[in-house]
């Protein structure tokens, strides 16, 4: 309805809105008056109050009708609230419910607290039984579940932050006749095992802890060639020394080290660090925080030869401090800058024991350290490529005839996708101090996924490398007498494999590998190994 209407069986008084009108068009008129003159304005204030009139009596008459409307929407009210009641029906008068209603009301309120009781007691005790009421066992159902399920959310979440890794690894080689060193063409068999674990390591302010195992296990030496400056062409080989029985297999404790993340800067607010500050101490592998590859640094997976596998200076020229196993106590600190995420780089250096405090039975005195610059970088068609150039000083190194020497060197190590499934691989070493059988070593190679021939899962590899032998050594050797032929040039060393996939857990790689003056004695034939690994891993 309009303002005038009424609203909830009340009406608006009519007259003062009529006054009102009327002093609203009185004012309007005045107003108009006090803008003109003369004779025109008073013929105009007396055309308005005309128009004033009119618009009074058409108030009152439009008032009149409301109040008619009012009062037969009241009586039609009324009328249809007679017309209800007429209609209704009478009731009966109350009567007194009879004595067989209430004996059975009162059976019902007997069974209903006999019903309650029995619940009661069902509900005091945990243990099942066939004679509770369903409601009870369902209860008590339900019950068990949700206990069961609180018991696996604090398992859960008891093993958050706790991850596992194992594989094993097995493999065949064979080599022709002319490379073993026994005369005649031999092959071998072996199998190494490793199980790593990664344990939270507690908090300290906004840094975070983190603590690595490592266990291996495993038996055979593999096949032996001539002497060789790459030392093996099966890097997977593992067995621990010292056991008189072939026949037992022993494991030991690889790793074990600590690490803590800090967020830089100090005080910072942590989502949004881009800079960190990561110290590892412990039973290390160094290789795992220095001279790493993406396209050649698992033997388990890609190649296998140990000069395709880390720098052939430090790990087949000994440079680097470690035990007969590749473990050795230490100390790593490394900076990293991740504030451009198209560029990340960082810096790290590393302490760690050499000659006998590898194994825990000497001085820590004149150890290895090695410190490394590196960067992350999408250089070619903006794909990733990795950049590492590293400088090392082993105090208690050992020379070509075994002595013990300080021995000092740098190197780099570089990978670049240069294609979807075509990554590229490079490493560089050169020695600057110290006697050795070769001073510089160049590997180079690639890794192709089987994208197309539609394997995406499998990869083929292939590398070459020249370990150019010492002056020293060439000098040392060049009578003949100390190892029978005189040393020069380089040794040649080539691999290629592929790498078959079965399934997210089980690879097979067959493998082939030539070896050319091997030692750097240019006569001896090149040795040929054909070789089969599988692994199985999580």
């Amino acid at each position: 309805m309009g303002s005038g209407n009424p609203r909830s069986g009340e009406r608006a008084p009519a007259m003062p809105r009529a006054y009102a009108v009327r002093g609203i068009a009185l004012a309007v008129a005045m107003a108009l008056a006090g803008f003109a003159g003369g004779a025109q304005a008073a013929d105009s204030y007396a055309a308005l109050r005309a128009q004033m009139r009119k618009l009074a009596e058409r108030m009152e008459q439009l008032e009149r009708r409301n109040r008619e409307l009012e009062k037969e929407v009241v009586e039609l009210k009324e009328g249809g609230a007679k017309a209800v009641q007429a209609s209704a029906p009478a009731r009966p008068p109350a009567q007194a419910p009879s004595s067989t209603a209430t004996a059975a009301i009162e059976q019902r309120l007997k069974a209903l607290e006999e019903t309650q009781a029995q619940t009661d007691r069902s509900l005091s005790t945990e243990r099942l039984s066939e004679s509770e009421p369903e409601l009870v066992t369902r209860l008590k159902a339900l019950e068990y579940q949700t206990l069961s399920m609180q018991k696996q959310a604090r398992q859960i979440e008891a093993l958050e932050g706790i991850s596992i890794g194992a594989s094993l690894v097995g493999m065949v080689q064979r080599v022709d006749r002319k490379g073993a060193a026994t005369g005649s063409a031999e092959s071998r068999l072996n199998y190494r095992g490793d199980i790593s674990v990664t344990l939270p390591g507690g908090s300290l302010g906004a840094a975070e802890g983190a603590i690595f195992t490592q266990l291996r296990f495993g038996q055979g030496n593999g096949v032996g060639l001539r002497p060789t400056f790459t030392s093996t062409p099966n890097t997977t080989t593992f067995e621990v020394a010292g056991v008189n029985d072939p026949d037992s297999s022993f494991a030991i404790l690889a790793q074990a080290w600590y690490q803590l993340t800090v967020p830089l800067p100090l005080g910072g607010f942590k989502p949004y660090s881009r800079q960190r500050l990561v110290v590892n101490a412990g039973k290390i592998d160094p290789f795992v925080f220095f001279d790493q590859n993406a396209a050649a640094d698992d033997e388990t997976t890609r190649f296998v030869n140990n000069a395709f596998v880390h720098n052939p200076l430090l790990d087949s020229g000994r440079d680097v401090g470690v035990d007969a196993y590749g473990f050795t106590p230490g100390v790593r600190v490394a900076y990293l800058n991740e504030f451009d995420k198209a560029r990340t780089w960082g810096a790290s250096l590393g302490v760690f024991g050499s000659g006998p405090a590898t194994n825990f039975t000497g001085s820590l005195g004149q150890p290895f350290v090695i410190g490394q610059l590196e960067t992350s970088t999408r250089m070619i068609n903006g794909l990733p490529g990795n950049y590492r150039l590293y400088a090392w000083r082993n105090g208690r190194a050992e020379d070509f005839d075994g002595s013990v020497a300080a021995h000092s060197g740098w190197g780099l190590s570089a990978d670049q996708r240069v294609g979807d499934a075509f990554t590229l691989f490079a490493r560089y070493g050169h020695r600057t101090g110290g006697r050795g059988t070769f001073d510089r070593a160049l590997t180079v190679g690639s890794e192709i996924r089987g994208n197309a021939w539609s394997r995406a899962a499998d990869a083929v590899g292939f590398a070459v490398g020249l370990l150019s032998t010492s002056s020293d050594y060439r000098n040392a050797t060049a009578d003949g007498t100390l190892i029978g032929y005189a040393a020069s040039g380089s040794e040649r060393v080539a691999e290629l494999y592929y790498r078959y996939r079965f399934n997210d857990r089980v690879e097979i790689t067959p493998d082939l590998q030539w070896i050319q003056r091997p030692g750097g004695d240019g006569s001896a034939p090149t040795a040929t190994v054909i070789g089969l690994r599988a692994r199985i891993g999580i």
